[in-house]
């Protein structure tokens, strides 16, 4: 009868409704394919550098602790502040909608739930804005 009814963000339920680590792998590597390729999103991929193997990993560890899944990303790369990683570049509402864009065609590449795509986007949504927040002065 389908996914059973899970409430996402308590324990580690988005992190396994997700497919776990390998599940991030493949949402991570379907967000950056769509960030290489739309053309709304030409402008935050001039941010990252040229190689994204290095984006694509830290994005996967960051999203594992942030769903409440394994904390890989401090092992590996220590501490984050998200606004603070992001403080050197200038992320207005059209990047900050550019990436969410780049999420939501990830998204639609999984077989997840409605239920569990638009709980991660309006979950992303969040650390987004206040990126733009922090790189805009308010």
């Amino acid at each position: 009868m389908g996914q059973k009814n899970t409430v996402y963000g308590f324990g580690d339920a988005t992190y396994q409704a997700i497919g776990e680590y390998n599940g991030l792998v493949k949402l991570v590597n379907d967000f950056y394919d769509a960030m290489e390729t739309l053309p709304e999103a030409e402008n935050i991929r001039n941010m990252h550098h040229k190689d994204l193997t290095e984006s694509r990993d830290k994005l996967v560890h960051f999203l594992s602790g942030w769903m409440r899944g394994p904390n890989i990303y401090q092992a590996k790369y220590g501490s984050i502040n998200i606004p603070k990683a992001h403080s050197h570049l200038n992320v207005g509402e059209q990047e900050r909608d550019a990436w969410l864009l780049c999420m939501e065609v990830a998204l639609e590449k999984q077989s997840y739930s409605e239920e569990l795509k638009q709980y991660l986007l309006d979950q992303l949504a969040k650390p987004a804005e206040m990126i733009r927040r922090a790189t805009q002065g308010g």
